[in-house]
Formats: C-alpha cells, sequence, structure tokens
C-alpha cells in the first residue's frame, strides 16, 4: 500500500507543478497575444491544477487499510475524486463556451503566433504526461491517477484544438478571409466541447461505480468460467461483483452436494477464491455462500 500510495503521490506532484507552469503559461501568452482558445486552455490547466490537489489529499484515505468502521476499505475515496474533477471539468467547459460566444460580438483582434507555438508545446508536454499517467493508472488501478490522466488526456485535445484555432485567425488575416478570422473564436468552443465529452465520461463511470452497477459482462463471465471449472460446484445460483475504486468485491452463491461437510464446503470455497484472486490480482474479497444441492430434486424438474 505504501509503495502504491507514494507512485500515486509522485504523479500527482508532477501533475500539480506541471499544470502551474502551462497555467501561467498559456494564460500569460494568450492573453498578450490575443487568443481566446489559448487563454481558455490555460483556465482548463488551472483547473488540472485544483484537481490534482485534491487528487494529493485523497490519495493517503483511498490506500487506507478496511477498518470497523469501512469493513470494505476506502477504495471509493478515488472514485469521488474523479466525480468532482469531472464536475470540475464541466464547470470549465460551460466557462469557455461563455466566452468563446461572447467573443463573436466583440472586435476581432488576430492571435499572435506566439500563442500557435505555446499550444504545440503544451501538446507535445501533455501527451508526454497523458502517456506516463495512464500507464501507472492502469499498473497500479487507481481511479485517481486515472483521473490526473484524463485531465492531461483533455489538455491534449484542448491545445491542438487551440494551435488550429490560432493558425487559421492568423491565414485569414494575412490573405483577407474574413471568416477565419474567427477561427481562434469557433476553436476555443471546440476545446470546451472536447472537454465536455471527457467529463461526462468520467462522471459517468463514477457515478456507476458509486450505485455499485455490476462489473462488465466479459469479466463477469470469467469468473464463471473459473468456478465452473470445480467439479464439486453443481450450480451457480448468483454471482455479482462491484468496483470500489483500485479493488473488486465479488458476491457469489453456488450450490454443492447436500451430504458435504462444513469443512468440505469451506475448503471449496477457498479454493475458489484463491482461484479468482490468482488470476484477478485486483479482488479483494470474495464472499462465498453455499446452499445444499439435491440430485433427486433437481432431475424431478
Amino acid at each position: 500500500m505504501g509503495t502504491r500510495e507514494s507512485i500515486a503521490k509522485k504523479i500527482a506532484w508532477i501533475s500539480v507543478w506541471s499544470n502551474i507552469l502551462l497555467t501561467l503559461g498559456k494564460m500569460v501568452i494568450g492573453w498578450y497575444s490575443h487568443s481566446d482558445a489559448v487563454f481558455a486552455d490555460g483556465i482548463h490547466s488551472a483547473a488540472d491544477v485544483f484537481a490534482s490537489v485534491i487528487v494529493l489529499l485523497v490519495i493517503k484515505i483511498a490506500n487506507k487499510p478496511a477498518d470497523k468502521e469501512h469493513p470494505y476499505g476506502h477504495g471509493k475515496a478515488e472514485v469521488i475524486v474523479s466525480g468532482i474533477v469531472g464536475i470540475l471539468l464541466l464547470f470549465v467547459a460551460i466557462y469557455i463556451v461563455y466566452e468563446g460566444i461572447t467573443g463573436f460580438f466583440h472586435p476581432i483582434e488576430t492571435p499572435n503566433i506566439l500563442a500557435m507555438w505555446i499550444a504545440i508545446f503544451s501538446y507535445i508536454f501533455k501527451e508526454i504526461l497523458y502517456r506516463s499517467s495512464m500507464k501507472v493508472a492502469k499498473a497500479q488501478n487507481s481511479k485517481a491517477i486515472e483521473a490526473i490522466a484524463f485531465d492531461h488526456k483533455a489538455d491534449i485535445v484542448a491545445s491542438i484544438a487551440a494551435a488550429i484555432g490560432v493558425l487559421l485567425s492568423i491565414l485569414g488575416d494575412k490573405f483577407g478571409i474574413s471568416l477565419l478570422l474567427y477561427g481562434d473564436k469557433v476553436a476555443s468552443i471546440f476545446v470546451a466541447f472536447l472537454i465536455f465529452r471527457i467529463s461526462k465520461e468520467m462522471l459517468s463511470e463514477a457515478f456507476n461505480i458509486l450505485l455499485e452497477r455490476n462489473i462488465d459482462l466479459e469479466t463477469l463471465q470469467d469468473f464463471v468460467a473459473i468456478i465452473s471449472n470445480f467439479q464439486d460446484v453443481k450450480r451457480i445460483d448468483k454471482i455479482r461483483a462491484r468496483d470500489h475504486g483500485h479493488y473488486i468485491l465479488v458476491d457469489l452463491r453456488i450450490s454443492i452436494d447436500h451430504n458435504k461437510t462444513i469443512k468440505e464446503g469451506h475448503d471449496l470455497a477457498r479454493e475458489i477464491k484463491l482461484a479468482l484472486m490468482d488470476k484477478y490480482d485486483n479482488i479483494q474479497e470474495v464472499l462465498i455462500h453455499l446452499n445444499p444441492y439435491y440430485a433427486q430434486v433437481e432431475e424431478e424438474k
């Protein structure tokens, strides 16, 4: 747990400092270069700083072991963080749309090419951070680090759109194409749309986990296949599993011969639990309820 927590903190701190630098760079250059798209991207990076700080505050809680008051652990703290970041990105998207639309009603100022270069730099830098963060998120099965990675992903698409918008505005001014002058404004709205999509994805996942939706059908069917390999399991009466942040909890009801002893039933349940946990290292607990199986009754049915 300590290693997992330290890795998550390292990723979060990298995100905090990189986003602070990008926030200052994009907002200052965006304002100086008269680029709404780059300035909006800077606001998004400022929101990322806040999101990364939230992750830092919650990581320690999420990695705490189960206790008397929280017998299922604290994993959902990461899911809550993911939801908070999603809401934050939603508000950022709304703000950027508002600023972009109102920009159409003001005199158009052609952005400086410096704005395009900072957007390109942001794209390259964020692409590196996204790939490294997502790799760690998958390795650690961490929703908190995944939220940071999605933040970087939102910056990637936002920076690309901002760079294109600035370039179109500059070309419109150079060649006298008035329609292209609005490229920067349109780009800022497109940035908002991309951020909204990522926000929606994060909120949807967090909402489903908090409502304890069953895990994906493919994984559940694989659980069934593993359990069915045990000959003493006569029938799987019920199986369900819920995502609890960076780990999974499995509830299982199986039928075994009614004449099995309590010890035999206990040993079988333990073997099934170990088999599932051996293949899926993110399974933290498997709760198994045993039902009596009567072969004659089943045949009469």
